[in-house]
């Protein structure tokens, strides 16, 4: 498949082929009707005469390949043409073609020049020939100039338009690469979010195997029942694990699948609620939000920030209760996750259990536009306190 740059610098070389053509054709035709029209009845319309038309097109035609010497000969063209005795055809009309395209390509002080020379020059011939200096100023003269000043004018119009173009292409290529790298952006922090979704999700699902396990193992052959749920939670919290491996899986592949992801909202803190009873941890739930009134990337950020706490208390606390307590007050979602464990004797983040995943979660607050703090609770304990937006700003 032909690249479309190539395609476009093709079709803007045809264009410029046609208006050079219709550039010189026009030349020629117009410096040929004034030859035959003849308004001084000189009667030297010759086939020499009418070469000079065809020569002044043919300039034309290459100007835009060598504008500066298009415009020299062009000058030295109009000059011998009336050394030759030819019928007056006006010293800028030949030259029309060749200034307007020295200025269109960028020679403007040649065209200005050679104007000017045209111009001193038919002054200067039109008073040996004794003509009053009143015509010259007020006819000649001036027709000359005006011809001229427009030729130039026109090119310098024309060039300015195409750069004008040139540089909005210009802009809208470093917008699309610009766009291009946001969406880069978005790619690499969309991978970082579903990289902490794991490794909340995964922790969590481990913490609750391995105690489960352990619970299992110390009693194989004291209390078969107790073993048996043991198992049983372990079997519950690796197929939840398994399913939402193959959400997230199905999520990279598509770009259209956030709606496998629904069980990551605050309509699943029930499950991690039962998984932390069924540790050994009772949790209250507390939750005060309405259906639909959170974007699904701050519902998503709240479940994960309950699901990180409630590893912590089943992991490091030592907790025997937890509260979750969930609102929104105004334009904002207001979470809280209390134990009545050991707590943070610094009160810092680093202190309570994995410091990466509660990191992690101020991390994701802070992105979201909220903020999370994490401290030793009023009464003992250890207490998670974030505060999200319930919309994300557009």
């Amino acid at each position: 498949m032909p690249d479309s740059r190539d395609v476009s610098a093709h079709g803007g070389e045809v264009h410029s082929r046609r208006a050079d053509l219709l550039l010189a054709v026009t030349q020629t035709l117009t410096v040929a009707l004034v030859i035959a029209a003849d308004p001084e009845g000189t009667a030297r319309a010759t086939p020499g005469a009418y070469l000079f038309a065809v020569g002044f097109g043919a300039l034309a035609l290459v100007g835009r390949r060598a504008p500066r010497l298009v415009l020299a000969l062009t000058v030295f063209c109009v000059f011998a043409y009336y050394a030759l005795g030819f019928p007056p055809i006006g010293i800028a009309l030949p030259a029309v073609a060749a200034l307007y395209r020295a200025a269109d390509v960028g020679a403007l002080r040649w065209a200005v020049g050679a104007g000017a020379v045209l111009v001193a020059v038919a002054a200067w011939a039109r008073v040996a020939e004794g003509l009053p200096t009143t015509y010259l100023l007020s006819y000649e003269l001036l027709t000359n100039v005006a011809l001229v000043a427009a030729a130039i004018a026109l090119g310098v119009s024309v060039r300015a338009r195409r750069e004008a173009r040139s540089s909005q292409q210009r802009l809208r290529a470093l917008a699309a690469a610009e766009q291009a790298r946001e969406a880069e952006g978005r790619l690499q922090a969309e991978r970082v979010r579903i990289a902490q979704d794991l490794h909340d999700s995964v922790g969590h699902a481990m913490s609750v195997i391995a105690l489960h396990g352990n619970v299992a193992a110390e009693a194989i052959g004291r209390d078969d029942e107790v073993a048996r749920r043991a198992v049983e939670q372990i079997g519950a919290a690796t197929s939840a694990q398994l399913r939402e491996l193959r959400a997230t899986v199905k999520l990279l592949r598509s770009p259209m699948g956030d709606a496998e992801r629904g069980a990551v909202s605050l309509s699943g803190l029930g499950r991690l609620a039962d998984a932390a009873r069924e540790a050994g941890v009772t949790v209250d739930l507390d939750l005060t939000v309405g259906e639909g009134c959170l974007d699904g990337a701050i519902e998503a950020a709240a479940y994960r920030i309950v699901q990180e706490s409630l590893t912590n208390v089943i992991r490091h606390s030592g907790a025997t209760r937890a509260a979750v307590t969930a609102g929104v007050r105004g334009d904002r979602l207001e979470l809280v996750i209390a134990d009545d464990g050991r707590g943070s004797r610094s009160g810092g983040l680093s202190s309570a259990g994995s410091g990466q995943g509660l990191v992690g979660m101020r991390e994701r607050a802070a992105v979201l536009g909220g903020q999370l703090t994490a401290r030793r609770g009023p009464a003992g304990g250890f207490l998670v306190h974030a505060v999200l937006p319930v919309r994300l700003d557009p």
